[in-house]
């Protein structure tokens, strides 16, 4: 399979709602809308993109309309610090504190109107215990974006 595009669709009863939100916040455009359908893209890249569908629309196989839930989606950003305290001003909940993890990662998680977590990450080096566990290439991206924000 040769895959030309990949995006997540959140399933959900408020389409317009959930749209609105992460075109305020997370810096998307509607590059298609309907009443059923909202179809993101980021503004300042076309590869990354999210839709949003009603999940009771006839083309979703009846086991599988339910609201999108159990999903976290993640947003890796350069500077984390900036992003918390952004969204924190804009009143999105806070469910997870800004925070450095061990196994590599500083950040904080918030959610969205349907309850969908969404999990704002900057990459920071792991420590030891868990450098072993990524290839010596992600650690070189790692290490390159952290002598950039760091400069």
């Amino acid at each position: 399979m040769r895959c030309t595009a990949y995006y997540p669709v959140l399933l959900t009863d408020k389409v317009a709602e959930t749209a609105r939100f992460y075109e305020a916040h997370f810096g998307f455009f509607r590059a298609f809308e309907s009443d059923w359908y909202v179809h993101l893209q980021s503004r300042t890249d076309a590869a990354i993109n999210l839709a949003v569908l009603d999940y009771r629309h006839e083309t979703i196989p009846a086991p599988g309309r339910a609201p999108s839930a159990g999903l976290i989606l993640n947003f890796e950003v350069e500077a984390v610090e900036a992003e918390y305290a952004r969204l924190t001003a804009a009143g999105l909940p806070i469910l997870l504190s800004l925070r450095s993890e061990s196994f590599g990662q500083r950040h904080f998680i918030t959610a969205d109107p349907n309850g969908v977590l969404i999990d704002i990450i900057t990459p920071i080096p792991p420590s030891a215990e868990f450098a072993g566990q990524y290839t010596p290439e992600t650690l070189a991206r790692i290490d390159a974006a952290q002598a950039v924000r760091t400069d």
